[in-house]
Parts: C-alpha cells; structure tokens; sequence
C-alpha cells in the first residue's frame, strides 16, 4: 500500500480547497475483494456507480475497480464466474491521506495517470474518494 501524502505547501497562494478532505466525495458502495466479477458488476448496476471501493476481510480499503476493468474481464478468454475481484488487474495501492493537499494529490494523479483516488485514514478505512473527472 502507498499511501499519497506530503506536508502543506507553506508558499502556496491558493484561495481554493487546501486539502482532499474538503473537496473528497463520499466513499460509495465498499464490497469484499472475495466478491466475484459478477455480484460486483449487479452492486454497481443497483447503485448506479461506474465504481467501488474495495475492502479486504479486515475492512480495510485495498483499492478501487471500475465498472470498465470488470467488463473487460468479463469479456475476457479466460473469463469463469468465479473470478473475485482480488484477481481483477488494476492500479491497487494507491491512496491519500484527506490531510494531503488538493495541489499533491491532484499531481500524483496525473503522474500515474488515476482519475479517482481512495481517500483513507491512517488505519486504512476508506473515507472517500478524489474524483478529477468532476
């Protein structure tokens, strides 16, 4: 797990948001990393999200899939409706802190080319996402 999170900067003239808890979305359907591929993408359908927050057996948030990388394993050669979202490949690991500042985390999204980042707190629970696409 990589946790995102840098120290304020102290030059910085922004009159914006300063950190990612004040511009954070609310975390969204968590589900298991036992669920499969299948269940996932009927949570997704009932709640109307293109993505979910993924937990381990501990609660503690492992990552995020979106709604096109479960397509793509759906449409897969070596699709089985047994595949849990543990084995769906993806970008897992990456997370912020809601104290790190809007400006670093919003860097370190472009840098490695994310979206939406889960935002956690310093056990490991999600308590949000940072969505760049809104």
């Amino acid at each position: 797990m990589m946790l995102v999170r840098t120290q304020p900067d102290s030059t910085s003239t922004r009159t914006g948001p300063q950190t990612v808890n004040e511009v954070m979305e609310v975390a969204g359907p968590q589900v298991c990393d036992d669920m499969t591929v299948e269940v996932a993408l009927a949570v997704m359908a009932g709640a109307r999200t293109d993505r979910l927050l993924v937990c381990d057996e501990h609660g503690l948030c492992t990552g995020l899939v979106t709604r096109a990388q479960l397509i793509a394993v759906r449409d897969g050669g070596a699709y089985s409706d047994r595949i849990r979202l543990r084995a769906v490949p993806g970008d897992r690991g990456f997370f912020t802190s809601p104290l790190t500042t809007t400006a670093e985390a919003e860097r370190a999204m472009r840098h490695r080319r994310l979206d939406v980042l889960p935002v956690i707190d310093e056990q490991g629970s999600a308590l949000g996402v940072l969505d760049l696409t809104r």
